[in-house]
């Protein structure tokens, strides 16, 4: 039997991703209670690392793009953390964003808008969340952004 979050992520046309695997010493999610913190994911796509640094090599709407599949990995990670069952997901909690950016940048919320927006698609009311949006000089692998959450689940 397939989860109403599962439905809802077909009806959108989207097909998860495989969890990554840690590419340092850490583990991609804890759970402290009823929280699941979820370790950074960088943008990457079925070609491989999205890269790139936004206000020189690459504009808002690819950094958005980015952004929406950093939360993708999330979603991923998260429907590992629930041992397959997306519908525990109670609450998106807070994201945490980071836009490798020029100094002179400034669209980081329209970047993180990519996670936040698909988050909202996915989970309803339950994906609205608290936010920052950050800038950086650089990132893993000159990734073009790296979002990290915490879910609330049952």
């Amino acid at each position: 039997m397939s989860s109403s979050i599962d439905a809802r992520l077909a009806e959108l046309g989207i097909t998860l991703p495989d969890a990554p695997a840690p590419a340092a010493n850490y583990v991609p999610y804890t759970r402290a209670g009823d929280l699941i913190y979820i370790s950074g994911q960088v943008s990457r796509d079925g070609n491989g690392f999205i890269l790139g640094k936004l206000g020189a090599d690459i504009g808002p709407d690819e950094g958005y793009r980015a952004a929406r599949a950093c939360a993708l990995a999330l979603i991923a990670q998260l429907r590992a953390a629930c041992d397959g069952d997306l519908d525990r997901v109670v609450e998106v909690i807070k994201l945490n964003g980071y836009v490798n950016a020029a100094p002179d940048f400034t669209d980081h919320p329209k970047v993180m808008n990519g996670a936040s927006d698909l988050l909202a698609e996915v989970f309803g009311d339950r994906g609205r969340h608290a936010r920052a949006a950050v800038g950086v000089a650089s990132l893993p692998s000159g990734v073009a952004v790296e979002v990290e959450g915490i879910f609330q689940v049952s």
